[in-house]
Order: C-alpha cells, then sequence, then structure tokens
C-alpha cells in the first residue's frame, strides 16, 4: 500500500467496530501528524487488530494510545562561567547555543536526541 490515507485509517477503525461518531476529532489528529506518524500509526493499528491485540474500540483512544512516541531530547546545560572555562569564549561552538535563564542570566545548552 502507498502512504495511507485518513479514509484507509477510518475504514481500519470502523471495520474494528468504531462509530462514525469522532471520525471529524480523529481527522484533525491524523492531519496534524507528518506522514511518516501518519504511516507508523496506520502500520502499528493495522498490526495489532490483525493479530488480535487489543486496540480501543472508541477511535480516538486507539489513535491516542498508538500514536508514534516522540524521542525524548535530552538537554545539555552548561553556567556561563562552565562554558567559558571549557571553551576559553563566549562564542558558540560544537553544538552550543547561548539563551538567558528566567533569571535572565546567561547559559549554554546543547541538545542531543538519546
Amino acid at each position: 500500500m502507498n502512504t495511507p490515507t485518513f479514509d484507509d485509517l477510518w475504514r481500519l477503525l470502523y471495520d474494528h467496530g468504531s462509530s462514525n461518531y469522532y471520525k471529524h476529532d480523529c481527522c484533525q489528529i491524523w492531519q496534524s501528524l507528518t506522514p511518516e506518524q501518519q504511516r507508523q500509526l496506520y502500520d502499528t493499528l493495522s498490526r495489532r487488530i490483525e493479530k488480535g491485540l487489543f486496540v480501543n474500540y472508541n477511535p480516538l483512544y486507539a489513535i491516542h494510545d498508538n500514536l508514534p512516541r516522540r524521542a525524548k531530547v535530552n538537554k545539555q546545560t552548561l553556567t556561563y562561567s562552565e562554558y567559558y572555562s571549557l571553551y576559553r569564549t563566549t562564542e558558540p561552538k560544537d553544538g552550543w547555543q547561548m539563551e538567558k535563564d528566567a533569571n535572565g542570566k546567561v547559559i549554554y545548552t546543547k541538545s542531543q536526541q538519546p
């Protein structure tokens, strides 16, 4: 199958026992997802139904429970003095970014995927 459409997802859920009551809400969720997330959601739901695993009959719960999980982003933080003692400069390097914290103090942050 090519990229699944909302109609493909809805047919899958409707054939599983869902009603049309939440169709509009489900469509809004579907449209907020990236094509990759849509593919993952559709594949996950179809595999679970095919294997006889639990998929909620309420389509909102079925979608929510099976949405692709976002990777947690780890954020490292250094104070101004820690950053300066490490790099001997205040210029951002190696993926670090200069920001101000809630108190207005300069900090350096670096995000990385696990």
